[in-house]
């Protein structure tokens, strides 16, 4: 018996193999909770089977940001603002550190790059290449090696 609670202690391990979460939001919040829940469904040792496994974790990622990087990039080309969708990316990544550094480098300086990150021009040269936001969010998932 649980001393806090008075219940008897779950057998039953979280989360359970079934389990589905969709995560929304965006700003700081959603990668943190991205993480999180990445930790507690797929624990060190999770054996990765994509029939299985692809759509345990889905987020679902508001991008209405139109300051800094984001806010440049959204008016100079057109696209849907990356920064938020870049962060989650990141917060999902099981990549090297080498190719998550990459994406989170932001430049210095006051030239037409400074404040620029490069994983938001990433996403920006992506979407133009695949000639949608959807396609070029999964190439850069590709790139972090998210499953």
């Amino acid at each position: 018996m649980n001393k806090e609670n008075g219940h008897e202690p779950s057998a039953r391990p979280f989360p359970p193999r079934a389990c589905r979460v969709v995560a929304l939001g965006g700003g700081t919040g959603l990668p943190l909770v991205l993480q999180s829940l990445k930790a507690a469904l797929f624990p060190p040792g999770w054996s990765w089977v994509p029939a299985r496994d692809r759509d345990r974790l889905t987020a679902i990622v508001t991008t209405a940001d139109d300051g800094g990087s984001s806010g440049r990039l959204r008016q100079a080309y057109g696209v849907l603002p990356p920064g938020d969708i870049r962060n989650c990316l990141l917060a999902l990544a099981d990549c090297d550190s080498t190719m998550a550094g990459i994406f989170n480098f932001r430049f210095s300086g006051n030239g037409d790059l400074g404040g620029h990150s490069l994983g938001n021009l990433i996403l920006t040269a992506l979407t133009q290449l695949e000639r949608d936001f959807s396609d070029a969010v999964d190439r850069g998932s590709e790139l972090l090696a998210i499953r």
